[in-house]
């Protein structure tokens, strides 16, 4: 089990290492430009020299991700609930909800900023529209997955509404949830970074747009690397809280084992 576990973790990391030397490799040997393609090294040494600023601009962007993560997944679970115990709520809003998550960002965050200002109103609204979708709608399924017969039970001994949804449905739909969560933890950084860049003075969004503005291409995969590394944190948070949570599951390795034998 341990050299198994060794073995995902480093073939990854030898994998990305090799790419990166056969990377560095091409732009020396091909002598490519670095305003067209950086070298590994160029991109190190220019996230050397702006590591206060990249740390800045990552914070404003986490900062920005969390309030929009926060607000998104509060207002899918609160809707979630009142889909499942009112069906006619949900048969009423959701063509509307679908819609809205079929606009593509680049064209509703514009109309926002026109409507709203260029504050960070219209950057909330953006990323809970994002977030909010994969979190309701997950929750919602697994809100209808519980047991049949542990519902007959709960209305046999008299149990309410309220209590079945307590005790037994809500409990069920927490796996649903926090795959929901995982999906929202990776949108919510790349809907920061879209907000940013249409409009806004900070942020790794707004750091990109004026490298790309400028042709510090070194500058611009600075920025993707960040993105990239705020979207895996996130994703870890929501992996290892779902671990927290969700106790009574037995580890995959568990549930194959048991299944072999």
């Amino acid at each position: 089990m341990a050299n198994k576990s060794y073995r995902s973790v480093l073939l990854p990391v030898a994998t990305l290492f090799g790419l990166a030397l056969v990377w560095q490799a091409s732009c020396s040997l091909f002598a490519i430009d670095p305003w067209m393609l950086p070298s590994p090294l160029d991109i190190a040494e220019r996230m050397g020299t702006d590591a206060a600023r990249l740390a800045e601009q990552s914070a404003a962007t986490l900062t920005l991700a969390l309030k929009g993560i926060g607000l998104g997944v509060g207002f899918g679970v609160v809707s979630a609930i009142l889909f499942h115990l009112i069906p006619g709520v949900r048969t009423a809003l959701s063509p509307v909800i679908i819609i809205t998550q079929n606009i593509p960002l680049i064209a509703l965050g514009p109309l926002l900023m026109l409507w709203f200002g260029f504050g960070i109103l219209p950057k909330l609204i953006l990323l809970v529209l994002v977030c909010y979708f994969p979190v309701a709608w997950s929750m919602l399924a697994g809100l209808g997955q519980a047991e049949p017969h542990l519902r007959e039970y709960l209305a046999m001994i008299g149990a309410k509404r309220w209590e079945v949804l307590r005790r037994l449905e809500l409990p069920a739909s927490l796996p649903y949830f926090f795959s929901g969560l995982k999906i929202t933890a990776t949108y919510s950084i790349s809907s920061a970074i879209v907000a940013e860049w249409l409009g806004g003075s900070e942020g790794i969004g707004h750091y990109l747009v004026l490298k790309k503005n400028g042709y510090d291409t070194a500058g611009v995969f600075s920025a993707i690397i960040c993105i990239v590394a705020l979207s895996l944190l996130f994703y870890g948070i929501a992996a290892l809280l779902e671990r927290l949570v969700i106790r009574w599951r037995p580890p995959r390795s568990e549930e194959k084992g048991g299944k072999a034998a």
